[in-house]
């Protein structure tokens, strides 16, 4: 409440002598509301890193082991993304005795790279699905193109749709890597700098497999006719990445969930205001949030948690944010979390 400036020790009127009588009540609960990751790669990140995840607020997260980044060797074998997926295994009951989230687990074949014997390693997966912990396959999806060496679109949709058939069989569901339009810098980089934020061989990109007016789209598109086939239902598919390109075919068009990677708003282009936009046009049921936080990118580890201050800044109540960033993931994913219950 507004008093008068007489009552204040202050040598003259402050701002208070001003102020209307409606003073704001922030909800200091969204200091402490559980959230959980349902995308990144933090067994790649440092000890800090995670560290600060506990800090801010994390309960629970999803790692993902696919990424071709961490395989020094291209073209890639099957044995090299199975030593990714038994590293997380490894390290899993480590990362929570140190930091006391809990973690769970998706293994994928990512098409960022072409790899050589595929057949071996799907026929791996599914023992590996049935592990304790293991919560989804992917990520995967189709890539418009490839780092090092192309993989061939048939092909590429051959190892998907492969991928969505175990994730049918053992009901998991799919976490979808969708390819993002980005951000257009304003002026290009010297050559042989690479991408600032990126720690990738950039020169080593190949042309597109994946040509036409949207292939990112496309992409996308074919996948979901991809997991159409396998018998996976739209509704076991999370599509990662999810921007402004694909929001409206998504969630306007199938029965997908979809996540928007907040942890590097400078190459996406994605941040809070895009979670929003999504929800106030398609309401929260199948909108969720991750920060895809990975060793070879500039992520941001507090992301979601400025994300969930930043949602109730732009107006999304707290119960609708609370279901965005813990209850559908837990939900999706099947999550034995039980703190917040």
């Amino acid at each position: 409440m507004s008093m008068p400036s007489s009552e204040y020790p202050t040598r003259r009127a402050t701002d208070v002598a001003y102020l209307d009588r409606d003073e704001f009540d922030p909800p200091t609960s969204l200091l402490n509301l559980p959230w959980v990751d349902c995308h990144n790669h933090a067994h790649t990140l440092s000890w800090a890193d995670r560290e600060n995840y506990s800090l801010a607020g994390c309960e629970g997260m999803v790692m993902v082991a696919s990424g071709y980044h961490w395989t020094p060797y291209k073209p890639v074998e099957a044995r090299d993304v199975q030593f990714l997926w038994d590293d997380v295994v490894n390290r899993k009951r480590a990362i929570e005795r140190a930091h006391f989230f809990d973690t769970y687990l998706a293994l994928g074949i990512h098409t960022g790279v072409r790899i050589e014997d595929p057949d071996d390693l799907l026929e791996r997966m599914r023992s590996y699905a049935d592990l304790d912990g293991v919560v989804a396959i992917g990520e995967t999806g189709i890539t418009p193109a490839q780092h090092a060496e192309a993989w061939d679109l048939a092909e590429q949709r051959a190892v998907v749709e492969a991928q969505m058939g175990i994730a049918a069989d053992c009901d998991l569901p799919v976490i979808l890597h969708t390819p993002n339009v980005g951000v257009d810098p304003d002026r290009d980089y010297r050559p042989g700098v690479g991408l600032p934020g990126y720690e990738s061989n950039v020169e080593l990109g190949q042309d597109p497999v994946l040509t036409g007016e949207n292939p990112a789209l496309e992409a996308v598109k074919i996948d979901v006719e991809a997991a159409a086939d396998a018998g996976l239902p739209e509704e076991r598919i999370v599509a990662s990445h999810a921007d402004t390109n694909n929001v409206d075919y998504l969630l306007g068009e199938t029965d997908c969930y979809v996540s928007f990677t907040v942890g590097y708003p400078w190459l996406t282009g994605i941040d809070a205001a895009d979670v929003a936009n999504a929800i106030e046009a398609y309401g929260p049921e199948r909108v969720m949030v991750d920060t895809d936080c990975a060793n070879v990118l500039k992520t941001d580890v507090f992301s979601v948690k400025r994300a969930i201050l930043e949602l109730y800044r732009l107006g999304v109540d707290e119960e609708t944010i609370r279901q965005v960033v813990y209850e559908t993931p837990r939900e999706v994913f099947g999550l034995g979390t039980e703190t917040g219950d």
